[in-house]
């Protein structure tokens, strides 16, 4: 049986209500006639100013200074901009394609007149850099002036965040009279998306585009190949889409999952198109965003070898690609052949990618097939470096020898710092901020790009409404509160810190709506950390501009988390638990993923470790308990290559299929209950299981542990129920 789940459109309705009674509480802008300048953030206010009169606008701008009275924006509005310049006429029809969606206010463009709002597209002194940009509003109108069209369009996206301060149609918006000056903090303001783990389709690619462009975001870094798939199509090597793009997902429902064409379990994946990349290339870069694609190497390489086995350093090539998750051994050889195919695969990527940069990721090589590989040894010996280490820092730099003498710039993970850095390599930090403090302090330029901070595929919330992702909980405040200024740096060494990111890695996110679900709102609080200057960090300030935000993820149909609205999902019948409400036995690799069935619709997710599947029940009254239910589901151990192998913990079976083991006052302690597990088909997502419970009184911590022979599959707890006499 399958649990009901909460009604996620009764929910959505419930939580559009609030929004709208939140926005509505707020006071409107038509009564903002303070003349005092506003500090870039809300940390500090001048006397008498309140703070519902400092516009909603995230990121917030570098300078803004409120003046006496309001301009309105009604129906028929002149849009002025200079129709000989076909950028001002693209940011002009995709600002007024933006207040009509979101106001319903329709813009007209025409030539200068009064009360208009009027783009200015020039060499403005007053405009800092490519991405500033001056917003003048007065009773008369508004005028925008930029003098690259970067900073245009950013002017144009704050005053949409001043006309949508509430939500819904109106006749007319009332913005205050003030003045905006402003430029970015940071040059890079990125978000990673891995497509390779699970993919994404290119209308949901543009979707997160017009997304970032609203935040002011300005690098999507596109996660392309890996292990477990290769997304782009190189014309060249064809096989690397025809066979590196597919594998059979995890899992004994996939293994059942026969595809009538080929008798053989059905494939899942996919892959874009050049003609696709360049569309979405040139769709990124009318919203001032650069795709900068990420082509793994030397590690992570298992796709490419399975297509063209000739490129492994190993003495047997994998076969098929597989569905699990974790680091693999498979390393590209360093042969002549091989750097062939990598320069060739480049050519075609640089082609289709006009970024600066190109990421060659460089991340968690293991070196075990060179270190027993003959070629490589020699290989070393020949080049004269000291070891495998050192072959990764030779193979890299010779990568970026490359792509310089083609014009573009090397970035990779921290790990490219190992054996030697790559002259002009720019580093991207994950492993915390270090790699980054070693970059820069060696006068490289640096990305910050941490763990957990800034990994957007850790949840957001505790609930048991919460889609799938690691288990630690990274909130919102815990992004906006990340120094992107490393305290062990100087101030001329903070200058290479070009930059912040953040990542969603898709293992355990297969929805690409989830996608969304992971990235918004945390990317609000990502896009002030790149924006807004040092001193405005004021997290209660920032929490108060959020309403705002949310209702223009609403209005324009974002994908974003409702957990801040967790409270109105309906209750679990009394006595009833989530794994999510209970506490997992340790901390080892805490997980919250989807099961692998049923394979269409919804399917149940569990919190829970890999490593030990074991929970506690906190403060159980088990006065007048007479049985126990537990709904449990068996999901593949797909973790052979990760942390997670060295640290399972496995607990005898007496039966079958296993048993859900009930003990009190921990997990050594009196057993009360032993549930035998079933026999659970394929394609069926959750079993229930009810036994009975040894008499007790009191209140007690009860230990949940299933027993298994092996790690793979193994059962994971969905809800458990006490049930009264």
């Amino acid at each position: 049986m399958v649990r009901d789940v909460p009604d996620r459109t009764a929910i959505f309705r419930r939580y559009l209500a609030k929004i709208a009674a939140t926005l509505a509480a707020l006071p409107l802008l038509l009564s903002c006639t303070n003349t005092d300048t506003v500090p870039a953030g809300l940390q500090a206010h001048p006397a008498g100013t309140q703070i519902a009169a400092i516009p909603a606008l995230i990121p917030f701008p570098a300078h803004l200074a409120i003046q006496t009275g309001r301009f309105v924006v009604g129906d028929g509005t002149p849009l002025s901009f200079d129709r000989m310049d076909a950028e001002s006429a693209r940011i002009a029809a995709y600002f007024a394609d933006l207040v009509y969606r979101t106001r319903g206010l329709r813009l007209v463009s025409q030539p200068g007149g009064r009360h208009a709002i009027v783009l200015r597209h020039l060499d403005d002194p007053n405009a800092t850099g490519k991405e500033g940009y001056r917003l003048e509003v007065t009773p008369a109108g508004v005028t925008i002036s930029a003098s690259k069209p970067a900073g245009l369009f950013y002017g144009t996206i704050t005053l949409w965040q001043l006309l949508t301060q509430t939500s819904g149609a109106l006749g007319g918006v009332a913005i205050p009279a003030l003045q905006i000056d402003d430029a970015p903090r940071f040059a890079w303001r990125g978000l990673m998306i891995d497509s390779v783990r699970h993919f994404q389709s290119v209308d949901f690619i543009k979707t997160m585009l017009d997304a970032m462009a609203r935040e002011k975001l300005n690098v999507l870094q596109w996660h392309l190949t890996d292990d477990q798939g290769w997304r782009l199509e190189i014309k060249k090597y064809p096989r690397l889409t025809e066979v590196g793009a597919w594998r059979v997902p995890a899992g004994e429902a996939a293994q059942h999952d026969i595809d009538p064409l080929t008798h053989q379990p059905r494939l899942y994946g996919g892959y874009y198109s050049q003609a696709e990349v360049r569309d979405l290339v040139a769709y990124a870069a009318m919203r001032n965003i650069t795709i900068v694609p990420e082509i793994e190497m030397p590690g992570h390489a298992m796709a490419a070898i399975v297509a063209y086995p000739w490129l492994g350093s190993g003495a047997q090539a994998p076969t098929a690609i597989s569905g699990d998750w974790g680091i693999f051994p498979y390393l590209y050889n360093a042969n002549e052949e091989t750097f062939a195919f990598i320069q060739d695969v480049l050519t075609e990527t640089m082609a289709l990618f006009p970024s600066t940069y190109i990421h060659v990721g460089g991340d968690e090589a293991v070196k075990d097939q060179w270190k027993t590989s003959p070629a490589i040894q020699a290989k070393i010996h020949s080049v004269g470096v000291a070891d495998e280490e050192a072959l990764q820092g030779w193979f890299i730099q010779r990568v970026e020898k490359f792509l310089n003498a083609h014009g573009r710039r090397l970035i990779g993970w921290d790990e490219v710092l190992q054996g030697g850095i790559a002259p002009d390599a720019t580093i991207m930090s994950w492993r915390g901020i270090d790699g980054a403090v070693t970059a820069a302090k060696a006068g490289h330029d640096a990305v910050l790009s941490p763990s957990p901070f800034l990994y957007f595929d850790f949840r957001q919330a505790e609930g048991r409404d919460e889609p799938s992702g690691r288990g630690q909980i990274v909130t919102l405040s815990n992004v906006y509160d990340f120094d992107p200024a490393p305290a062990k740096l100087t101030a001329d060494e903070r200058r290479h810190i070009i930059g912040v990111q953040a990542n969603v890695w898709t293992e355990h996110i297969r929805e690409q709506d989830n996608v969304g679900y992971a990235v918004f709102p945390r990317a609000a609080a990502l896009a002030e950390l790149g924006w807004s200057p040092a001193a405005a960090r004021d997290r209660a300030g920032f929490l108060a501009r959020m309403p705002a935000e949310l209702g223009r993820y609403v209005a324009l149909g974002l994908p974003h988390s409702t957990h801040i609205m967790a409270e109105l999902a309906p209750p679990l019948p009394a006595g009833i638990r989530d794994s999510h409400e209970l506490k997992p036995c340790n901390n080892v690799s805490i997980l919250s993923v989807e099961g692998p069935a049923p394979l269409q619709g919804k399917r149940p997710v569990f919190l829970h470790s890999p490593a030990n599947p074991c929970w506690i029940y906190e403060r159980a009254d088990l006065s007048g308990i007479s049985h126990i239910q537990a709904v449990a589901g068996l999901l593949p151990y797909n973790h052979p290559n990760s942390s997670i192998a060295q640290n399972i913990t496995l607990r005898p079976q007496a039966t079958p299929n296993g048993e859900l083991e009930v003990h009190l006052d921990g997990c050594e302690g009196m057993t009360i209950a032993v549930l035998p597990m079933p026999k659970l088909a394929p394609d069926i997502a959750l079993a229930t299981v009810r036994g009975s419970l040894a008499p007790q009184t009191g209140v007690h911590d009860l230990c949940l542990i299933f027993t298994r022979a092996s790690p793979d599959p193994y059962w994971a707890l969905h809800t458990v129920q006490l049930v009264p006499d």
